[in-house]
C-alpha cells in the first residue's frame, strides 16, 4: 500500500433514532443513522409504516374500492 493515501480509520460510534449505541471503526466519527438492526423490521419480525406527510393514507383512499 502506498503511504500517505489512505485515511486514518479511527474508533467511531454509531447513533440510532432508538437509541441504540454502536461502538466500531470508520474513518468517519460519531456517524447518525435513523434505522438499525435493533429496529429495522426485517430483524425484528414486526411490520411497521414510516409514513410520511400522509402517503400512506392518500394511497388507500385513492385506491379502495368503491360500493363497499
Amino acid at each position: 500500500m502506498k503511504t500517505g493515501i489512505h485515511p486514518e480509520y479511527k474508533e467511531t460510534t454509531v447513533t440510532c433514532a432508538c437509541g441504540n449505541v454502536i461502538h466500531t471503526r470508520s474513518t468517519r466519527q460519531n456517524i447518525h443513522v435513523e434505522i438499525c438492526s435493533k429496529c429495522h423490521p426485517f430483524f425484528t419480525g414486526q411490520q411497521k409504516f414510516i409514513d410520511t406527510a400522509g402517503r400512506v393514507e392518500r394511497f388507500m383512499r385513492k385506491y379502495k374500492k368503491k360500493g363497499k
